[in-house]
């Protein structure tokens, strides 16, 4: 029986693997990256960075901070999200705030950002989850409406497009890319930030070289990944990676640190990152498939027996992963739907083709929540 994973870098085939590997770069790949994406986004103000959450807390910063360097202020975040949009903000010294959403889509809407507006709210982040996108007018209207910034995180859909046809990235006061492990650009880590606005102030390149053993961890996690997909058929895949995380070879995403001014980017993973950014000129697929299903234990377990294997997913809370939800202190009784929804979906992503993917689609459809 073919077996497909969902996850642990399974979107990595051999050619994929081979050039995060052996690819070489120096820092004019990462200049090349920045110049792209001042370019691509209308940016005069461009930093790359270590990780996604990283460049989120330094737009913040650099948008925000009085001449003391202090933020102040509310962030209205996604209530169906992931603990790194929370910690850049948090790191900022702003607060987020949680909206609920759609079931349909998985984002807030403008009725549900006008239950938690207030006189401190300073911007709205826009996430399009799992690549499916707002209606940007709307959410532009209500941010003229009250003089908010709109900020846009394109982890899940850089390359998409609005209903109105602007690209994802090019609407907002700031855009954020990241880099992470089976976001839409995936060199395992990195992330940068844009300010969009004209009197931005440049932003400095962190001061020092690459971490050394951050871009081993890069280089070798789908390999990694192929060795823990083998060893899943002995039972033996969590051992391997507890023994991998033990050793630090290995860094779960949501455990990095925020770093903006500090270590710089791997050169070849920006190389890396330019190549991918460039080929998504017009994604016209979600990052991932989401379907909400009654049962979902029993539908995981159908799925496994039939060769489907997750190792998480799209979020098992409505601020995942599970081992920081406490600590974001979210009120499920604010964003009743985004708690249901976290209890409910399956997502696929979109590295698998619908063939592929025909026996596990029969599965869910037998359980979909209507």
């Amino acid at each position: 029986m073919k077996h497909y994973f969902l996850g642990t870098a399974a979107g990595y085939d051999l050619k994929k693997r081979l050039k995060m590997r052996f690819t070489r770069g120096d820092f004019n790949d990462y200049l090349s990256l920045q110049e792209y994406i001042k370019k691509r986004y209308s940016a005069p103000s461009v930093a790359v960075v270590r990780n996604g959450r990283s460049a989120l807390a330094a737009g913040l910063k650099y948008t925000y901070a009085d001449k003391d360097g202090k933020c102040e202020g509310e962030i209205i975040v996604n209530g169906f999200t992931c603990y790194a949009v929370y910690q850049g903000v948090k790191a900022s010294g702003m607060t987020p705030v949680f909206a609920d959403i759609d079931k349909k889509t998985l984002n807030f809407t403008t009725e549900t950002l006008e239950k938690v507006v207030t006189k401190n709210t300073r911007a709205v982040i826009v996430q399009n989850t799992l690549g499916n996108m707002v209606a940007i007018k709307k959410i532009e209207s209500f941010c003229k409406k009250h003089g908010l910034d709109l900020i846009e995180d394109l982890a899940h859909c850089a390359g998409r497009f609005y209903d109105d046809g602007r690209e994802a990235g090019t609407v907002g006061k700031i855009t954020i890319l990241s880099f992470g492990k089976e976001k839409s650009i995936d060199v395992i880590n990195g992330g940068a930030v844009a300010l969009r606005w004209g009197a931005a102030p440049a932003m400095p390149n962190p001061s020092l070289s690459p971490l050394k053993k951050e871009a081993r961890r890069a280089r070798m996690y789908p390999t990694y990944g192929v060795r823990y997909r083998r060893l899943s058929y002995l039972g033996l895949a969590g051992l391997y990676m507890r023994i991998l995380l033990k050793l630090g070879l290995v860094q779960k995403s949501a455990d990095a640190e925020i770093d903006y001014d500090k270590h710089q980017l791997s050169f070849f993973q920006a190389k890396l990152a330019l190549e991918e950014l460039k080929k998504l000129t017009r994604a016209s697929k979600p990052l991932r498939e989401f379907y909400l299903v009654k049962n979902r234990n029993e539908v995981l377990k159908k799925l496994k027996k039939a060769g489907y294997y997750f190792d998480g997913f799209w979020y098992e809370r409505p601020v995942s992963p599970e081992r920081y939800y406490k600590k974001v202190h979210f009120d499920e009784g604010r964003c009743p739907v985004a708690t249901e929804v976290s209890q409910k979906i399956i997502n696929l992503p979109n590295y698998y083709s619908k063939k592929q993917l025909a026996k596990a689609l029969k599965i869910i459809k037998e359980y979909v929540d209507e």
